[in-house]
């Protein structure tokens, strides 16, 4: 992403406001953050024509769901889900759609679409939208929406596991930022409507949504207890946690006598249906609701194990012991103060550092004998200015590069394109034959191809204010020497000070 964000306030005289207040607008906002957190999934379908070979075939998206659901329903409370086993799992779902293809190219399609879940090319592996809304003053904000589907994280074997965030588990279900309990007791009361009524195909779809509601539970309680590991008083032990520990533990207690009720109906609408379908509906019923069953039963022991938990770790920060000596800062300490002063006076600083900080010397002479045949060995001769240098054989280095400082001059004065204003690979290649150097094109598309993949970081860590992209939108290069897509060149503007003050604060 290069996008910077900004504050634009726009107001006509007398307009109305679009939204008729707070919460419309709240609204909007949610619904255009639900929006966001499909676009990776369209996303994949688009990029998947700068894949190297043709992959047209496969939908990108359905795979990206069925790998978020796979990796929702493989995690447990303490670790994630296994990479390579969510990719084998994925495999037959991606052979469905091509099946005349090779097992390696399934596979290749099932971890790039992984891959891209993660954004394994990210920095911080995360995704980014920006959308507006209002502020108090009536004008338009536009803000920065950073989201993350699937995320790695480290396993107590020290292994790497794939967990699905909040907004993953809200792109399954259709819906983002609802209360995890209202959203339960809702689900399983439409589920159990559905039961009574005979409509298991719909009353399926209720109990997968039901089970997403309880990963996500435990999700968040999880994520306390992490922090609590981490930090004690970063969390609210005094009030926000112990009502939430005595909600969740009513929760799962109604939750259960709730599920075990759907569970007998279930079974008794598998066992009286007649129609081979409705058999295999309600088995898988019975599969699911057992699921949600074991998870609540495996919340409730997580939720009991809570409170020793917060005063273990309140033990163990408080009265942890404090380290036993500090750690020497070479360069603060030593260095840095010893720049300004004179040498006669630093001098006696170093030696009394070295000599105390250098640790223990071996005499070159352990024993009498070694002692006595070092004081009789005559010194050696030595030249006053040490021996003579060889003269070093210097051969000049051809310069055998293809295109000259004032060529690279002349290409970047053409990329240098205002920010707002991006152009076509094609115009700028006739721009640069104007110019009547026939290897300035060459030079042109070749900085035009790397600005395709940009160095964002290594920008960031140069204080560059400015970076050339390049983007491929699908459209034809139509020029007689070269071949490919007609790409959008432009510039981004940077904000190295919104960076340097992001890597300044504590993580």
């Amino acid at each position: 992403m290069w996008g910077v964000t900004t504050t634009i306030p726009y107001s006509l005289p007398g307009a109305a406001r679009p939204a008729p207040g707070p919460a419309a607008d709240e609204g909007l906002a949610r619904r255009l953050k639900a929006l966001a957190c499909t676009a990776p999934l369209h996303d994949l379908d688009t990029r998947k024509a700068n894949l190297a070979g043709e992959y047209s075939v496969y939908a990108m998206a359905e795979i990206a769901l069925a790998a978020i659901d796979l990796v929702t329903l493989n995690m447990d409370f303490d670790t994630g889900a296994d990479h390579d086993q969510i990719v084998a799992r994925l495999l037959p779902r991606v052979a469905a759609q091509a099946p005349v293809r090779g097992q390696a190219e399934h596979e290749r399609v099932a971890r790039w679409v992984l891959e891209n879940l993660i954004n394994v090319g990210s920095a911080d592996r995360g995704f980014r939208a920006v959308y507006g809304t209002f502020g108090a003053d009536g004008g338009y904000v536009r803000r920065d929406y950073d989201f993350k589907l699937i995320e790695e994280v480290p396993g107590p074997d020290g292994s790497v596991y794939l967990r699905t965030t909040d907004e993953a588990v809200n792109v399954l279900v259709g819906a983002l930022d609802t209360d995890v309990t209202s959203a339960q007791i809702a689900a399983e009361v439409k589920l159990e409507v559905l039961i009574s009524r005979g409509r298991l195909a719909d009353a399926q779809l209720a109990a997968e949504q039901a089970r997403y509601r309880t990963v996500q539970y435990a999700e968040t309680l999880r994520r306390t207890l992490e922090a609590t590991r981490r930090n004690v008083r970063a969390v609210d032990w005094l009030r926000t946690v112990p009502d939430m520990i005595a909600e969740a533990l009513d929760h799962v207690a109604d939750r259960y006598r709730h599920e075990n009720a759907i569970l007998t109906n279930i079974r008794k609408a598998r066992d009286e249906a007649e129609e081979p379908e409705h058999k295999r509906r309600a088995a898988e019923l019975v599969d699911i609701v057992k699921d949600c069953i074991r998870r609540h039963t495996q919340l409730q022991s997580r939720l009991l194990e809570a409170g020793p938990l917060f005063r273990a770790e309140q033990d163990r920060q408080a009265f942890a012991a404090p380290p036993a000596r500090a750690g020497l800062d070479l360069y603060g300490q030593l260095v840095a103060p010893l720049l300004p002063i004179p040498v006669e006076r630093a001098s006696r600083v170093t030696d009394a550092f070295f000599a105390r900080g250098a640790g223990l010397r071996t005499p070159s002479a352990v024993r009498v004998t070694d002692l006595v045949e070092l004081l009789l060995t005559p010194p050696l001769e030595r030249e006053h200015l040490g021996a003579e240098m060889p003269e070093p054989d210097l051969v000049a280095t051809p310069d055998d590069s293809r295109f000259s400082e004032e060529q690279l001059e002349s290409a970047l004065d053409l990329l240098d394109l205002p920010h707002d204003a991006p152009r076509r690979l094609s115009g700028l290649l006739a721009d640069a034959r104007r110019r009547d150097d026939s290897e300035l094109p060459y030079l042109l598309a070749l900085l035009a191809i790397h600005a395709a993949s940009p160095p964002v970081g290594t920008a960031y860590r140069q204080g560059e204010q400015r970076l050339l992209f390049a983007v491929d939108d699908g459209t034809p290069l139509d020029d007689p020497e070269f071949g490919g897509a007609d790409l959008i060149v432009g510039t981004a503007r940077l904000d190295t000070a919104a960076m340097t003050a992001a890597r300044a604060e504590p993580a």
